[in-house]
Formats: C-alpha cells, structure tokens, sequence
C-alpha cells in the first residue's frame, strides 16, 4: 500500500527521509550494530572488573562464589537460550507474514524471560536472607555458611553485574511488548520488519553478556 506524500510514492512505513525502504532498513541495522557495540564495551568494562578483583582477592572470590547454586544458573541459561530461539523464530514468522506465529513466538519469548526473573529474584532473597550484602552491609546471619566479612568483594560485583544484566531483560521484555502490540495491529511483514529485528538482535546481546557472567561468577573458582 502507498500513498502521495513530499511529491513521491511510498510504502505508509517508510520514514519521508528515506528514498527507499531498503535504505531504511540498512540505516536502522546500522544504528542497532552501533548501540550494540557500546554495550558490549560497558559489560566490557564489569568484566575487567571481576578479573582484577579476582586477582587481587582471589580467596574472598572463591569463598563468594561457594554460595552460588549452579542449578539455578544452569536452568536460567537454559532458559535464555531457549528465549532466543523463540525470537528468532519470531523474526523469522514476520519475515514469512505469519502474523499468529510471530506473536506466539514473541509470547513465548517473554514468559522466558518473566522466569529468568523470578529464578534470578529468588537468588538474591537466598542471598539476603542470609545476609550477604554488598560492602559495608555484609552482615551474615548465624547460620550463613560464609562468616569472612572480605566475600563482600564478591557479593558487590555480584549484584553489580547481575543487576545489571537483569534490568536489560527488563528493557528487553518492555521492548517486546511494544513489539507485541505493533504485531497484533499488523504492523509489520516481509518488508518491514526492522524494529522487530533491532529488538531480537538486543535480546540475543541479554544471551551472550548471560553466556559470559553464568560461568564468571558460578562455575570459575
């Protein structure tokens, strides 16, 4: 569908300065791969971060590390993963005009990661419970199997890192729902689906940081 407007002829959700849709569709790729590119220096930089800590306290790292549940990090990256696939597979039923299966992929992709979220929610109140806050809070409780008032170096970049992740998979499940209702109203198809992609393309980035933080701060001791 097309209509007349700034004397020249084009699809309704093609932006008044593009000349074509394909231009269009490079642009906002770009811009994503840009965006996606300071990303990865920030988790970058909290990376950098764990391993100088690690170096510099490697026993209070070991011992902050001996409260993590592994099973529950295993289960989440499962969990992410299989979100990926899920909004692949969205993007994909966009692709192929399947408006239905774009949204129940889409659906699918977000109760991952409503769950990834409780997993993760429910760790930190293990991890409260006991006591084991961040700094100058570090206060375990009796019963608290770690008593070294130095696992506090852990426990802060812990929830640094992990929060950080999270609050990404917050902006991805809000990206999502706008992306939700935008399918249901049809707004996108075989020609238009680069919001839709920008927005796959930030939740696989969720994966990988995940990929990357589950064995740093679970599995490395």
């Amino acid at each position: 569908m097309s209509h007349q407007d700034h004397g020249a002829s084009h699809p309704k959700y093609q932006a008044h300065h593009f000349k074509t849709m394909e231009q269009q569709t490079s642009a906002g790729k770009l811009g994503m791969w840009v965006f996606m590119a300071q990303e990865l220096l920030f988790f970058s930089g909290l990376f950098c971060a764990f391993g100088y800590v690690k170096f510099m306290y490697p026993e209070a790292v070991a011992l902050g590390q001996s409260s993590m549940d592994w099973r529950l990090g295993t289960i989440n990256s499962i969990i992410l993963l299989v979100s990926s696939l899920t909004m692949s597979l969205c993007v994909r039923s966009t692709r192929s005009n399947n408006r239905s299966a774009a949204a129940k992929f889409l659906l699918a992709t977000m109760v991952c990661g409503f769950v990834f979220l409780a997993i993760k929610g429910a760790e930190w109140g293990m991890h409260f419970h006991e006591g084991y806050f961040p700094g100058k809070y570090f206060h375990p409780i009796a019963e608290a199997p770690i008593q070294n008032p130095m696992a506090h170096v852990f426990f802060g970049l812990y929830y640094v890192m992990t929060g950080m992740h999270a609050m990404h998979i917050v902006v991805g499940l809000g990206l999502m729902l706008w992306m939700l209702v935008r399918i249901v109203k049809g707004e996108f198809n075989s020609e238009n689906y680069v919001a839709l992609e920008n927005t796959s393309l930030f939740w696989h980035l969720v994966d990988i940081v995940w990929i990357f933080v589950f064995p740093l701060l679970y599995l490395s001791k």
